[in-house]
């Protein structure tokens, strides 16, 4: 049994993934299923605490109306069970054993005590693949200590990497849930590589996922920055934290929007780049403009260089002085289209909502209408995250309601037991 798709089967179309509701590996579950994976998300029956989270469709509050919960769980089925009832609980087993894996983010000891974690089932089921997400790693010093989404970023430390160049202000916290969606991305990675483990060494694995670890490992060169030559990185406004400040890339337009390009470093790109001030006839408004020659004469600049080479950074400065001179002669929308046409690196920034009017996103096909017929209304949603004629994602269809699908998934379940009794 698998839900609606308009986009094939998806690379993981014959597998069956159990979820445990959680708030923080709800996305991991959501992007198993736009892979193709029948994802079988189990809640209370009292519906889980996500769905009662802000902000609900027109204001109503309603557990079928909670944007959040429509957000994360699209594709997936809906089975409800209160995992203390001993009934309800063999049902849990008998949906874990017809499945290839578990995705849960339960408090340490909590399936234990119910006898329905892991090493319950490994004897019985070795080729499952069991997914853990915790704040810490099940078996640490500090497995039992909560966590959320503001304090992974900020313990583990993308926080201190995001915000401006002025360090009086306080660092910035990203946006998005992104400590939970980062540990999500690590558990789907985890999941598949075991799931594809499984068919060379006939086993399936226990995969521990550490938020705090996903997100410190996802921190670029802050991280090791530290751990190998003990520099601390700076925050830097919408460009990479670093230990020596590089030049600004955020350009202010001539229409008031922002633009933001990579700054030219091979010799084509300062070519590029004095062909485009010749084109809008500014070459007396360039700042030092022989070092844009210089740039191609030496063939580039190699950023390392940056730090030790004076011509080297005189040659990289000049390039991005000159690069957001020539954004303030041009609206933002064309300085990104001509730099693109021209090979320079760079895009516009948007707000979210100018995002499903972008003529790119919608050429790409990435806002994508979810008919939900229990409403009889349609809702734009992000579609697909990447394009793939070998892989395709399975396009998103509505959240489930509570327990919809218990009777369908549970049934057969109930009928084997009943028959094997």
């Amino acid at each position: 049994m698998t839900a609606a798709t308009d986009s094939g089967p998806g690379a993981l179309s014959d597998t069956r993934v159990i979820e445990l509701a959680s708030e923080h590996g709800a996305f991991a579950g959501k992007l198993l299923a736009d892979l193709g994976a029948e994802v079988i998300v189990v809640e209370p029956r009292a519906g889980h605490v996500t769905r009662r989270f802000e902000p609900y469709l027109d204001d109503v509050p309603d557990p079928e109306r909670s944007v959040w919960w429509w957000t994360y769980n699209t594709g997936k089925l809906s089975v409800a069970l209160d995992l203390d009832d001993e009934t309800d609980a063999g049902r849990f087993r008998q949906l874990v054993a017809s499945s290839d894996a578990v995705i849960e983010g339960e408090e340490p000891e909590r399936l234990a005590g119910l006898g329905l974690d892991y090493e319950h089932f490994v004897s019985d089921l070795p080729g499952l693949v069991w997914t853990s997400i915790t704040p810490f790693g099940r078996w640490t010093s500090r497995a039992h200590e909560t966590v959320t989404d503001l304090t992974v970023l900020a313990g583990a430390g993308p926080a201190w990497s995001c915000g401006y160049d002025d360090h009086s202000l306080p660092p910035v916290r990203p946006a998005g849930n992104q400590g939970y969606h980062t540990a999500s991305l690590w558990a789907v990675m985890g999941t598949m590589v075991a799931l594809y483990a499984r068919r060379t060494i006939g086993a399936g694995q226990h995969v521990d996922v550490s938020m705090h670890a996903a997100s410190n490992v996802t921190t670029e060169a802050a991280t090791y920055e530290w751990l190998v030559a003990h520099d601390t990185v700076e925050r830097q406004t919408c460009r990479h934290a670093a230990v020596r400040p590089t030049p600004p890339r955020l350009m202010t337009c001539a229409d008031g929007s922002f633009a933001i390009a990579a700054l030219p470093r091979h010799a084509t790109e300062f070519q590029a780049l004095i062909e485009w001030i010749d084109h809008l006839d500014i070459r007396r408004q360039i700042d030092e403009f022989f070092f844009l020659e210089i740039g191609v004469g030496r063939g580039g600049v190699l950023v390392p260089q940056v730090a030790s080479d004076p011509e080297a950074a005189a040659v990289y400065q000049a390039g991005a002085d000159a690069l957001r001179q020539v954004a303030e002669h041009l609206p933002a929308h064309e300085f990104f289209l001509e730099a693109q046409r021209r090979g320079i690196p760079a895009g516009v920034l948007l707000a979210p909502e100018e995002l499903f009017s972008d003529e790119h996103f919608l050429a790409r096909g990435f806002p994508t209408d979810v008919y939900h017929e229990d409403l009889d209304r349609s809702f734009v949603y992000p579609g697909p995250w990447y394009r793939s004629q070998e892989m395709p994602l399975r396009r998103p269809v509505r959240a489930p309601h509570l327990g919809e699908h218990s009777e369908a998934v549970l049934g057969p379940l109930d009928a084997d037991r009943a028959s094997a009794e």
